[in-house]
């Protein structure tokens, strides 16, 4: 009798998808794990930076402005999951030269800057996002990008 076990990466985006439950943000929920020799470096969520209102107090100005997804990114008061996660490494003094990023949304332009210069090697996505240009730049830095279901047999992506 075999165990049904998921592989690592489907391991690592379910967990994405849990630390994503802790966003702050109003209009989408993201999550981020930074992982290397199948151990977890840091994790990160979408939402203001520590100790500021969230965006569900303070309110969104995206929202208010009818921004839509993918840009603009300079008018959110938040930080984007993968941001906080490369963060929380920093600030804790740990190395994320050549780790493997799992998020659970495809990371915008500004999170693929510093995912190249983090010298992470490669990203695992779930959802799709409106940024061609990420996508763009993460190829022609080599940075692998791998798209893993969140959740298996057809329950939701």
């Amino acid at each position: 009798m075999g165990l049904d076990r998921p592989s690592w990466d489907e391991y690592f985006m379910a967990l994405a998808e849990v630390v994503s439950r802790r966003a702050t943000c109003v209009r989408r929920g993201v999550g981020a794990l930074l992982v290397r020799d199948r151990r977890i470096l840091a994790t990160g969520y979408n939402g203001a930076p520590t100790g500021l209102q969230h965006c569900g107090q303070a309110g969104c100005m995206r929202e208010q402005m009818n921004v839509p997804s993918g840009q603009r990114h300079e008018l959110c008061r938040g930080l984007h999951a993968e941001q906080n996660a490369i963060i929380q490494a920093a600030v804790y003094g740990v190395s994320v030269k050549d780790a493997k990023m799992f998020v659970t949304f495809q990371p915008c332009v500004v999170c693929a800057k510093m995912i190249i210069n983090a010298k992470i090697g490669e990203v695992v996505f779930a959802g799709e996002y409106p940024d061609s240009l990420a996508m763009n730049l993460l190829q022609e830095a080599g940075v692998k990008m791998t798209r893993e279901s969140i959740y298996k047999e057809g329950k939701c992506e």
